[in-house]
């Protein structure tokens, strides 16, 4: 009878045990295609933010971030309080899907600033392959339309990765992208934000102390991440046409 009570609840055991993992199992499978159908259905993002755009009212002093995820848990308010801070990152985005959105989340707007970052997802071939010269040009695209109404740009780095993130390659590609968009922003006179060099341990990567889990910040990173924009934001006037 105890051998009987023994087998059925390790049985029971068992079944739970299995079920759990089954479920897992399932979370990380669909995880990845509930993003990809998302992004089916809404390529670029537009109604993430749609409805708190047009009800927010006119401001000639505005900045509005455009980003990733890097971007999107970036608690402004916190950061950077009482100032007019948007923040309109969208994570897992490329910057193909930026672009899709800027007219409505950035240019729409009116904002006195624009504050550009992102490349992250494309090195890792979230919406397909993007060579580095794609991914600038992408950046560049929303830099000049930006500049074409007047609204001020600053164009900031990616940011370095942790140790055992990514391939070398990949981080090889971080740095020649940023590179790219430093000399494109000495070129135009946009301020350019050096998230790498700030925040890169000897080895070029991105510490345990500013990252959990080597891709985003802690709050110790955006501590550091934050007066570096807010002074490329407040060094430069509002650039015309």
């Amino acid at each position: 009878m105890q051998v009987l009570a023994v087998t059925l609840i390790a049985g029971i055991v068992l079944s739970v045990v299995y079920a759990a993992g089954q479920q897992a199992a399932r979370r990380s499978m669909f995880g990845p295609l509930l993003y990809y159908s998302r992004t089916v259905a809404d390529f670029g993002g537009l109604k993430r933010y749609q409805a708190d755009d047009s009800a927010l009212p006119p401001d000639a002093t505005r900045v509005v971030f455009m980003g990733d995820s890097i971007t999107d848990f970036w608690p402004l308010p916190q950061y950077f309080p009482g100032k007019p801070f948007i923040n309109r990152g969208i994570s897992g985005q490329t910057t193909s899907q930026m672009l899709v959105r800027f007219r409505q989340d950035v240019l729409d707007l009116h904002p006195r600033s624009v504050v550009i970052q992102g490349g992250a997802n494309d090195i890792m071939g979230r919406t397909g392959p993007m060579t580095s010269d794609q991914i600038e040009a992408n950046i560049e695209t929303m830099a000049e339309l930006s500049h074409a109404l007047g609204i001020h740009v600053v164009l900031c780095s990616l940011l370095p990765v942790g140790e055992t993130m990514w391939m070398p390659s990949d981080k090889t590609k971080i740095v020649l992208v940023n590179a790219k968009l430093r000399g494109y922003a000495a070129q135009h006179g946009y301020p350019f934000v050096n998230f790498y060099g700030a925040m890169k341990d000897p080895g070029n990567n991105l510490p345990g102390a500013l990252s959990k889990d080597g891709i985003h910040p802690l709050p110790s990173g955006y501590a550091v991440m934050a007066p570096l924009v807010d002074a490329a934001v407040n060094g430069n006037t509002r650039k015309t046409k």
